[in-house]
């Protein structure tokens, strides 16, 4: 079961420009300002990402990601009903876990399952 919508990615080939325009749409600062990621947390949304090799994985567009209590089963119901696997379950650093797949027409829906 899913506990909510509460990241979108954005796959972005200009991450500097791509920090400006969502530092100045959001009115703050990132809180996460790394190469491979940077985050924005505006209060009353959803956290916004950046990521820079999101178009290297295969993204062509946004990804929410839903967080959930059990990923794998999630993973695996999403499959059973007839998503296909882009990124499977990985650690992304401190027990939190990701996973993302898309839907027969091609809208990617991604996973993450918080650390314990």
């Amino acid at each position: 079961m899913s506990e909510g919508l509460k990241t979108i990615t954005y796959p972005v080939k200009d991450l500097a420009r791509a920090k400006a325009l969502f530092g100045a749409l959001l009115g703050v600062e990132p809180y996460a300002d790394e190469t491979y990621y940077v985050g924005f947390r505006a209060p009353g949304q959803p956290e916004v990402g950046l990521d820079p090799n999101g178009h290297a994985k295969g993204l062509t567009g946004p990804v929410p990601y839903w967080y959930v209590g059990d990923i794998r089963a999630i993973l695996a119901d999403l499959v059973g009903a007839g998503a296909e696997v882009v990124q499977d379950v990985q650690d992304v650093g401190g027990g939190t876990l990701i996973a993302s797949v898309k839907d027969a027409d091609g809208n990617a829906v991604g996973l993450v399952q918080e650390a314990p």
